[in-house]
Formats: structure tokens, C-alpha cells, sequence
């Protein structure tokens, strides 16, 4: 738990998620999270998984339930404690992850958009998608772009989680490489037909930008330039992808 010296009152908070064969205090080293949360005032929450593989649990049937069990539990009571004892903005309080982190961030927006204001998802895959129906961790069909749904079917999927939620639902920002070859990049495409049926909007853009070096940004749902979804498509780029934190930081407002 990273919290500045000089907290400010009503202070945001941003649960930070690791890759696989990664840690809380790793991603805190190499992330830029915690600086800009001294010059801005945000609590920064770094979980660690515990398994022997160092990923987080989006697979099993537990996890993928609200309340269900497993890590979601575990990072929900985290962002509690937090807002127990701590003066904190409920209203203000994100998610981010790389990778199994990016898995768990679309999870947590689905079981929990009563709690997340916005997520960004670098190179993850749609909530759901990793279901294996038991204790296994890895879904090969998800990993290597083989689950393909309806946009209904994708957002049907984060509606049942909360069927009594009516909204807001988070603003969602993903990010992913042409070239992932862990996680394909048919899992981008799947995510960014989730959110905009869950937000209730169109698969046709608002807008689409060159933002150099092989990075198209593809934004919906836009009002007073801000939007709902940004989708950050990035040309030849591996499953290691340049994680641009600064730009999840100005998609949340914490800049």
C-alpha cells in the first residue's frame, strides 16, 4: 500500500495489478504510479498473487462471480480497507493491470462497477473469457483468440454478473499488440465489442487517431472530449508491450 506523505482529503485510489511472474513491489518499482501519486495525492494498491505462478485467478468459477471467492475477494477487501481507514473519494477509485493484471482489471470492472470508476487494460482479455469451468488457470482457447462472441453475448456476460446494477459502468481504456503472441489480439478486438455493448453504444467510432509509431487510438462514447472507451491498437507490438502508465493516469484524471 503506497500512500504519499501529504494525502489530501477525499483522496482517489488506484489498485495497480502485476503480469504473471510478477509481484506488488516489482510494479511498484517500475511503474510510475507512486511518483505521480506524490505530486497529485492517490493511494496506490499493489497486490501480489500467491500461487507458484505468480498470475492472478480470472479462470475459475469462483473468481469470475461476484463475492465469489478467490483473488477478486481478495482485491475487493484490499480497495475496502482502504476506504475504511482512509478519507478517500468513493467515487474516484480505478483499476490498472499488464497482462494477468489486464485479465483482472476487465474482471474487476465486471464484478464490481458499483466500486470502479474506469480501468485500463494493457494487453488483457474480455471479462469471461479465461472461464475454464473449474480449478484450471489457463484457458488455451481464450489465450490463442479461438473464443469469439456477439457483442449481446460479450455484454450479456458483465450484465448477469451484477443483474440488479444499472449503471454508470466504468470508462474502460485497452491497449494491445497485432503481434501478441500470448494473449491474441483477437482478445482487443473482443474487449472493445464487450464495453461498447455494456456502455449501449456502437462499434462505429467516434473518432480514430495516428498516434505514431504504429499506435492507432480508437475512441467511443465521447462527450466534452472525454471518452468512455479508448482503444489503443498497437501495429507489430508483442505480448511485451511499452505500458504507458502516464496515459492510464490521464484516462482517470490523475495526471
Amino acid at each position: 500500500l503506497y500512500v504519499p506523505e501529504n494525502l489530501p482529503n477525499m483522496a482517489p485510489v488506484l489498485l495497480a495489478v502485476h503480469y504473471c511472474t510478477g509481484d506488488g513491489p516489482t510494479f511498484h518499482r517500475y511503474t510510475p504510479y507512486a511518483d505521480v501519486a506524490d505530486t497529485v495525492g492517490f493511494i496506490v494498491i499493489y497486490p501480489s498473487a500467491t500461487r507458484s505462478s505468480k498470475c492472478f485467478d480470472v479462470a475459475t468459477p469462483q473468481a469470475l462471480e461476484r463475492d465469489g471467492g478467490s483473488d477478486p475477494v481478495a482485491l475487493r477487501a484490499m480497495v475496502n480497507y482502504v476506504q475504511t481507514n482512509y478519507n478517500v473519494d468513493n467515487s474516484r477509485i480505478y483499476v490498472t493491470g499488464v497482462s494477468s493484471g489486464a485479465m483482472m482489471t476487465n474482471l474487476m470492472l465486471a464484478l464490481y462497477p458499483d466500486v470502479f470508476a474506469a480501468g485500463a487494460a494493457f494487453a488483457g482479455v474480455p471479462y469471461a473469457c479465461f472461464a475454464t469451468g473449474d480449478s484450471q488457470e489457463w484457458s488455451n482457447a481464450c489465450a490463442t483468440g479461438a473464443v469469439l462472441n456477439t457483442p449481446q453475448a460479450w455484454g450479456d456476460l458483465v450484465r448477469n454478473a451484477n443483474p440488479s446494477y444499472n449503471g454508470p459502468w466504468p470508462r474502460v481504456q485497452l491497449w494491445h499488440g497485432t503481434n501478441d503472441e500470448v494473449l491474441d489480439y483477437n482478445n482487443f478486438e473482443e474487449a472493445v465489442e464487450q464495453w461498447t455493448n455494456v456502455h449501449g453504444l456502437a462499434l462505429t467510432p467516434f473518432d480514430t487517431t495516428d498516434q505514431g509509431n504504429g499506435v492507432t487510438l480508437t475512441r467511443y462514447g465521447v462527450t466534452n472530449d472525454e471518452a468512455l472507451i479508448e482503444a489503443y491498437s498497437m501495429d507489430g507490438v508483442s505480448h511485451n508491450l511499452p505500458v504507458d502508465g502516464m496515459a492510464a493516469l490521464r484516462f482517470f484524471g490523475l495526471d
